[in-house]
């Protein structure tokens, strides 16, 4: 049998200097500015469905997949009942033999399930089992990737990214700059190619193959169609949810429509941050579809903002009463 792809060398990215994220006004945003932090999303929640949604592509035979399965299921059943131990803080070695020994169970319960539907007169193919095994290896293979992942791009000037992303232009974009210590958790976008993983380099990957497992890391969390090539996309990797952010946040660029209000509380929302951050502001180029941007004026922002309706109201509370003279009334017949 050949070697698996995931023996070849793995080419890594040269990391860009800056990356962008777009986002629209919302109280998610002042929070993750002030706080400086980064949302990494559930990746089922992405408006692609493709997106982290790869084929398990059966170059293995049927016993081959049934010890992937058997694996795949085991360490995740074992790592559930862990997570449940801690939590009602069981310990000791029988704890841990019983969990061993249920995750076995699961295996096997699942193994099967496998074989016994395999069986259905229904399967109209040469090989059902390899058939089933491969949509169940498939699925927990999919089940173990469990991060989150943060969508960034490495473009600011971007009409489809400020269309999309960006609220059409009511929005902002935020610069990052990357240090060196971000390492391999930020992650370059492949366009194209193919959506199937050989499940010869999952079984590399679960026998603890490294280049296996960038490899199948890349297949499953860095695979888009060449349609969205347009963003230009990095992906920081991590656990699901808020995170401080290992990136520098260093610039923030509003959207063409952006309102005065947003400009001025995001800009007085990061007063005295300690290490301060530019604004710019987008504008379009005379006569052609290019977007450009230029220094925010932000003392300029001060001089009408914040504002108080009824203040030309009480200019004139201070001055005294005039009493202004009687106009004697004429008539028609008064003599001029």
């Amino acid at each position: 049998m050949a070697a698996p792809e995931g023996d070849q060398k793995q080419v890594v990215d040269q990391l860009p200097d800056r990356v962008y994220k777009y986002r629209s006004f919302s109280n998610r945003t002042i929070e993750m500015l002030v706080e400086d932090q980064l949302f990494y999303a559930d990746p089922s929640t992405f408006n692609d469905p493709l997106d982290t949604r790869p084929t398990l592509k059966a170059d293995v035979n049927a016993v081959a997949l049934q010890e992937m399965l058997r694996t795949f299921v085991e360490r995740r059943t074992t790592a559930e009942l862990e997570a449940a131990a801690n939590t009602i803080r069981y310990r000791g070695p029988k704890t841990v033999e019983h969990i061993l020994r249920l995750g076995r169970q699961q295996a096997e319960k699942m193994l099967q399930e496998v074989a016994y539907n395999a069986t259905n007169p229904d399967y109209e193919m040469e090989n059902p089992d390899v058939f089933l095994l491969t949509n169940y290896v498939e699925r927990e293979l999919l089940r173990q990737y469990d991060k989150g992942l943060v969508s960034l791009s490495e473009r600011w000037q971007s009409p489809l990214m400020w269309s999309h992303y960006g609220d059409q232009h009511r929005g902002l974009c935020i610069g990052y700059s990357v240090p060196g210590d971000v390492g391999d958790s930020l992650r370059k976008m492949n366009y194209g190619g193919s959506r199937l993983v050989q499940a010869s380099a999952v079984a590399a990957m679960l026998r603890g193959d490294a280049g296996a497992q960038r490899l199948v890391d890349d297949l499953v969390l860095l695979q888009k169609a060449p349609d969205w090539s347009y963003e230009c996309e990095w992906r920081l990797v991590g656990r699901r949810g808020p995170q401080d952010s290992p990136l520098e946040m260093e610039e923030i660029t509003f959207g063409m429509r952006c309102d005065l209000a947003v400009k001025y509380a995001i800009v007085r929302a990061l007063e005295g941050r300690q290490r301060p951050v530019s604004f710019y502001e987008m504008h379009e180029v005379e006569g052609t579809f290019d977007l450009r941007r230029r220094v925010l004026d932000v003392a300029e922002l001060g001089v009408s903002l914040p504002r108080r309706a009824r203040y030309y109201l009480g200019v004139f509370d201070q001055l005294p009463e005039i009493e202004l003279p009687l106009q004697k009334a004429t008539t028609s017949g008064d003599v001029q």
